[in-house]
């Protein structure tokens, strides 16, 4: 519970930080600073993603009965 708290509260504090940097950035005016931000964005999304994959274990395998339909040879 403790640990799903803590990740609820990070995630409030990532979305609050994003939604911020996105202001600031609209409010700049500056192209370049968009681009940026949408960078940063990109790499993050492609690190946490590549993070919940490494994390993630495989689905199990199915269970098949041995001389089921499914296990005999083509």
């Amino acid at each position: 519970v403790a640990e799903n708290t803590s990740v609820v509260g990070s995630a409030v504090v990532l979305l609050n930080n994003l939604s911020q940097m996105l202001k600031d950035a609209i409010a700049s005016g500056d192209p370049a600073e968009l681009a940026a931000l949408a960078a940063t964005l990109d790499s993050n999304s492609n690190a946490l993603a590549a993070a919940v994959a490494a994390n993630t274990l495989p689905a199990p395998a199915p269970d098949i009965l041995p001389g089921t339909p499914d296990t005999q040879p083509a």
